[in-house]
């Protein structure tokens, strides 16, 4: 949080890296190509000369892994006339995801997501796509390739993604990172499925605790899912220049995907809240058979004590204390009350 202290007071538009850094040195992936051919290399931030303008019959894509060279997010600024305002929005890792139209090129902000089974904790990325007419630059804040799939596809050779431009390999993108939600998703069901299971055999503190930590993942995933809905909806809606007709189709499909991972979530949601009111209904009624046991063994030895209070005081003429088998006549009405009891019990199904 201090980090984006450092903002403050700065103008609009001042590129400030606000997350953690996360690699040592940025890499640069750069892919050129077009319907029958491609090329690609990997440089490291200071290998800048390779920034350049290519023909519009080309796409370039820019894959850049790391953000906290904001010299390097500056230069890429210039050389391809990105708005100020989209470069303090790469920069700022706590932005939420958004989508944005400007005169010389489209922005959208996605947050990767992973999900680890074992520690039950969901990480995101801070992950920025921009691009115009034959121009892509993506964003990651990790040396993990996000876009790998993508990239095969490219190296494919005529595949749809080297037959279209820069918009369908922008949608390409965010679509890889949204495909995903679905795995991270299908891992929680796992955890959750086998969860539900532990509860219904002995439900334990820990379980507990496990729902109360996936119940904070969701919201966690709701936060980065919901706001998205949006950004691809405005995405879908938009009328920008930088976007091919043919290609609205895909976007729609891409904005159902989303609205799929958020429904997904509020049952995923729904479904927590259920297994948190199973643990506390199992928890109570464990309770009141405890309680249910221990009242009928107090009922039952009610009467026992009853009987042996009458003949345990020191009156002297108790008529039955001077018979020669009292004692064992006593604790055979005793036996006989609490067989009567249990018998009562059991008719009653209270056993």
């Amino acid at each position: 949080m201090s980090k984006r202290r450092a903002k403050i007071g700065l103008a609009p538009g001042s590129v400030v890296f606000t997350g953690n850094r996360k690699v040592e040195k940025v890499l640069i992936h750069y892919m050129q190509y077009d319907s029958q051919r491609f090329s690609e290399k990997t440089l490291d931030s200071h290998a800048k000369t390779v920034l350049h303008e290519s023909p519009d019959e080309k796409v370039d894509w820019y894959d850049i892994r790391g953000m906290h060279d904001t010299e390097l997010i500056e230069l890429f600024g210039e050389s391809f006339h990105i708005h100020p305002l989209v470069l303090e929005s790469i920069a700022d890792t706590h932005q939420r995801p958004k989508f944005d139209e400007h005169r010389t090129g489209l922005f959208i902000i996605v947050r990767a997501l992973s999900f680890n089974k074992e520690t039950l904790e969901c990480s995101k990325e801070h992950v920025a796509v921009y691009f115009n007419k034959g121009f892509v630059a993506s964003f990651q804040e990790t040396e993990s390739d996000l876009f790998s799939f993508v990239r095969e596809r490219i190296r494919g050779g005529k595949t749809r993604i080297r037959q279209r431009g820069s918009d369908y390999l922008a949608y390409a993108l965010i679509d890889a990172i949204v495909d995903n939600y679905y795995v991270v998703l299908e891992e929680m069901e796992e955890v959750i499925e086998g969860l539900d299971e532990e509860m219904m055999d002995d439900p334990t503190m820990e379980n507990k605790t496990k729902i109360h930590q996936l119940k904070k993942q969701l919201m966690k995933l709701r936060k980065s899912v919901a706001p998205l809905r949006e950004a691809i909806a405005g995405f879908s809606k938009s009328d920008s220049e930088f976007i091919e007709d043919q290609n609205y189709v895909f976007l729609r499909d891409l904005y159902e995907h989303t609205v799929q991972v958020t429904d997904a979530i509020d049952s995923y949601r729904d479904l927590m809240n259920g297994l948190q009111e199973l643990f506390i209904s199992e928890v109570s009624f464990r309770m009141n058979k405890v309680m249910q046991l221990l009242t009928l063994i107090s009922v039952i030895f009610i009467p026992l004590t009853f009987l042996a209070g009458i003949y345990g005081m020191n009156f002297e003429y108790i008529p039955e204390l001077k018979y020669h088998n009292a004692y064992f006549i006593l604790l055979g009405a005793m036996v006989v009350i609490a067989g009567v009891l249990l018998w009562l019990f059991k008719r009653k199904h209270w056993l």
